[in-house]
């Protein structure tokens, strides 16, 4: 056998070198063209379908506080006004109801914070949860290295013979 036939095929073939690669043949590499993924369409049905059922939700809500919070009107009683003027006699004094809720005026709230206020305020709390890692890691460690049993002490072994 030439081994030049293997490297180049400039030697002389061996037949069961020439068997084995009609054997395989079909495995040899074949170049293709590269396919790129063809992009597809978004779709947008589903974001919308939550967002409107996001916003009957709401609306709903709303139109359920506005219904609670009207006030009940109390139920009136029609007087009847005489056709002859008679003496005047003394009216009853009206009662009001004072188990109907007061609606609170709605305040607008400022933001609590400036930008660069919100901007510190979010640092110290980076600082600050990076010292709450720092000191758990630390705890872990001691408490670790408490419960830790000696090099002397040995468990779980059993006398062999």
């Amino acid at each position: 056998m030439n081994e030049d036939y293997l490297w180049d095929k400039s030697g002389e073939p061996d037949p069961e070198i020439q068997e084995l690669e009609q054997i395989l043949a079909p495995l040899r590499y074949q170049p293709k063209p590269l396919e790129l993924p063809v992009e597809k369409r978004r779709s947008y049905f589903v974001p919308l379908a939550i967002a409107a059922t996001l916003l009957v939700a709401l609306l709903a809500a709303g139109l359920w506080l506005k219904v609670r919070r009207q006030k009940v009107v109390p139920p009136q009683q029609a007087q009847s006004v005489p056709s002859v003027f008679k003496e005047e006699a003394p009216q009853p004094e009206l009662v009001r109801n004072t188990d109907l809720r007061k609606r609170k005026p709605i305040r607008r709230h400022k933001p609590a914070f400036t930008k660069h206020e919100h901007e510190e305020a979010l640092a110290a709390k980076e600082q600050v949860m990076l010292a709450l890692r720092v000191a758990s890691e630390k705890l872990k460690l001691a408490q670790r290295r408490t419960q830790a049993t000696p090099p002397s002490q040995i468990k779980n072994q059993h006398r062999v013979g």
